[in-house]
C-alpha cells in the first residue's frame, strides 16, 4: 500500500480516538472512586468488551461468508501470551497503578514509554538495528522515568503508596511492548481485529478467577449508574469503537502518522485528570514527562 497523507476525516477520527483513550484513564479513576476494586473494573470492562467483540465477529461472519474466525492450533500459545500480557495482567497492573498513583502518570508511562521499550526490545529480540540517536533517546526516556517516579514520590512527601503504584505502572509499558512484539508475527497471518477480539475474550476469561478469589463479581448486582456508565464507556467506546477507528485509519496511513497522534494522549489525560479527578500534577511529573517525550522523539526520528 502506498503511503498517503492523512485525510481531514481520518485526522478527526484520530483526534476523537486520543480523546477517548486519554479520558479512559480518568474514567477508570472515577470507577474506582465509586467503590469498585481494580480487579472488578478490569473484569467488568473486559467481559462487556468481549461480548461486544464476539457479537461484532458474528455479524462480520454473517455478512461476509469468506470471513474466517479460525485461529490455527499452533498459533494458540501466542494468542494466550497476547491475552495475558496485553489484556489480563496489563489491565490489572494499569488499574491498580491508577488507584495507587494517578491516571496522569499511568498515561505518561504506558503511552510514552511503550514506543521506547518496543524499539529496545525489537533491537534485542528481533535483531533490529539501533542507531546512536535511538540509544540517546532511550537514555533520555529512562532519565525522565526516574524523574517521574523519584521526584513524584518526593513531591508527595515520600508517599510509599504512590511510589509502589508507580512501580506497578512501570509494568504496563513492558507488558504492552511484549504484546506488540509478539503480535507482529501472528497479525501477519490473521486479521488484526480478529486477533484483538480473541485476545480480549481470552484475557477476560482469565480475569474471572481473580474476581472469584476476591468475591468482586457480586458487585455487578450493586453497581450504581455512574459505575455502569464508566464500565460501558470503557468497554464500548475505549475498547470496541477505539479499535475499529485504529484499524480503519491504520489501513490508510503510515504507522508514523498514527504514532504522532498518540503522543498527545498523556496531555489529554493530564488535563482531564486535573479537572475531573482532582489530581495534582507536580513539576517533577511535568519535567519527567517532557524528558520521556524527547526520548520518544529521538527514538522515532529516522
Amino acid at each position: 500500500m502506498a503511503a498517503r497523507a492523512i485525510s481531514p476525516v481520518n485526522a478527526l477520527l484520530m483526534l476523537f480516538l486520543i480523546t477517548v483513550w486519554g479520558s479512559s484513564f480518568v474514567v477508570v479513576k472515577i470507577a474506582l472512586l465509586q467503590g469498585l476494586t481494580p480487579i472488578a473494573v478490569a473484569t467488568f470492562r473486559l467481559l462487556v468488551a468481549s461480548a461486544l467483540f464476539l457479537i461484532t465477529l458474528l455479524f462480520k461472519k454473517a455478512f461476509n461468508r469468506n470471513c474466517t474466525l479460525v485461529i490455527h492450533k499452533k498459533d494458540m500459545p501466542k494468542l494466550v501470551i497476547l491475552a495475558l500480557t496485553g489484556i489480563t495482567i496489563f489491565f490489572i497492573a494499569q488499574v491498580t497503578g491508577i488507584q495507587m498513583a494517578s491516571a496522569s502518570i499511568a498515561s505518561i508511562l504506558v503511552c510514552l514509554l511503550s514506543p521506547i521499550l518496543i524499539t529496545a526490545l525489537s533491537a534485542r529480540i528481533l535483531k533490529e538495528n539501533l542507531t546512536r540517536k535511538q540509544a540517546i533517546g532511550i537514555g533520555t526516556a529512562a532519565a525522565g522515568t526516574f524523574t517521574v517516579i523519584a521526584g513524584g514520590s518526593l513531591g508527595l512527601q515520600s508517599n510509599i503508596h504512590f511510589f509502589l503504584g508507580t512501580l506497578i505502572l512501570l509494568l504496563t509499558p513492558l507488558l504492552w511492548s511484549t504484546y506488540t512484539i509478539t503480535g507482529k508475527t501472528i497479525m501477519k497471518k490473521y486479521s488484526p481485529f480478529l486477533v484483538t477480539a480473541y485476545a480480549n475474550i481470552i484475557g477476560a476469561l482469565c480475569l474471572i478467577p481473580f474476581s472469584l478469589a476476591e468475591n468482586s463479581l457480586v458487585k455487578i448486582l450493586t453497581m450504581n449508574l455512574q459505575s455502569w456508565s464508566a464500565i460501558l464507556f470503557l468497554a464500548f467506546t475505549a475498547s470496541l469503537l477505539g479499535y475499529f477507528i485504529w484499524f480503519h485509519v491504520a489501513s490508510q496511513v503510515k504507522a508514523t502518522v498514527l504514532s504522532s497522534f498518540m503522543f498527545a494522549e498523556p496531555l489529554v489525560t493530564t488535563l482531564l485528570a486535573t479537572t475531573f479527578a482532582g489530581e495534582t500534577i507536580t513539576s517533577f511529573t511535568a519535567a519527567g514527562g517532557i524528558l520521556i517525550f524527547i526520548g520518544v522523539y529521538l527514538v522515532s526520528k529516522k
